[in-house]
């Protein structure tokens, strides 16, 4: 007899994913699987990347996600099917950054997984604006059975509008997105790479390039750049690969630069959802305001 297909979802990869019965273990890259909370589904389990931590998820990028309740498995080239298969997840829902490879998992191990559970990638990369990035998990999540409540949207709707506000004229503030690499350098983002940066040039914010030269995503540069670039505002990526701040208090460049610039937490992995970019957009309105 023809086993009868209740749920089904084709990902980014073109390829479908389908089952019996629709998923309730979901097992998620930590990026995917807060986005999905925010959406109603809690996630049985997250994984991470090279990145993170072998034994503690980022919490950079978990959001509001209820880590007592939600398992971490690990991260990155030390997964293996075993461990990822654990928790007898239904679903595996993945990223990707353009080309359907799924990133935080060694591709052997990616391709091993699909052999016992429907895997789901959604590409999060450049090519993509964040609002087709969002679409993609709220369809994925509405396969599911959640939908982000209405209100979500009306918040990011007033998020939009009070940043644009701020926007006007050719005075605006200036904006760095930034890496902290060190007591030496910094990455320096480009921001046309960077989905959630190109939403801020849309509604206004003056966004600060780097000077060309290698680096498709980031350029490389000393803090003394960093600095002669004079920021108003700083968005610095706060993940547990980047640099703590804490760690630069006695570098006199940064330093030079804290005091002129205010300074947000800036995710680079960011959640796709409506309410968490609506968070985002008011750290940054917080900014220019003050």
């Amino acid at each position: 007899m023809k086993e009868r297909t209740v749920w089904q979802f084709s990902d980014d990869r073109g390829q479908l994913a389908a089952g019996e019965q629709r998923p309730t273990r979901v097992l998620a890259y930590v990026q995917a699987g807060a986005t999905l909370w925010d959406h109603g589904i809690r996630p049985s389990a997250i994984f991470g990347s090279d990145h993170d931590d072998r034994s503690v998820p980022d919490v950079a990028k978990t959001g509001a996600l209820p880590l007592d309740e939600v398992a971490y498995v690990g991260a990155g080239a030390t997964l293996d099917v075993d461990t990822l298969l654990s928790g007898a997840p239904d679903l595996v829902v993945a990223v990707s950054y353009g080309g359907g490879q799924v990133y935080g998992l060694d591709p052997e191990t990616a391709k091993h997984l699909e052999g016992h559970v429907p895997v789901v990638v959604i590409d999060v990369g450049h090519a993509r604006t964040l609002a087709e990035i969002g679409d993609r998990f709220a369809r994925l999540a509405r396969s599911l059975g959640a939908e982000e409540p209405a209100s979500a949207t009306q918040e990011l709707d007033a998020a939009r509008d009070r940043l644009r506000a701020l926007t006007p004229g050719p005075d605006r503030a200036r904006v760095l997105a930034l890496s902290p690499a060190g007591q030496e350098q910094a990455y320096l983002a480009r921001p046309r790479m960077w989905p959630e940066l190109r939403v801020l040039s849309e509604l206004g914010v003056a966004l600060v390039e780097p000077a060309e030269g290698p680096g498709a995503n980031w350029s490389t540069a000393p803090w003394a750049e960093a600095g002669a670039l004079r920021p108003d505002v700083v968005l610095a990526d706060i993940r547990v690969n980047a640099t703590p701040l804490d760690e630069l208090r006695d570098n006199e460049e940064w330093a030079a630069i804290a005091r002129s610039a205010r300074v947000v937490p800036w995710n680079p992995e960011p959640l796709c959802s409506a309410r968490a970019h609506a968070r985002f957009l008011h750290l940054v309105a917080d900014a220019l305001e003050a």
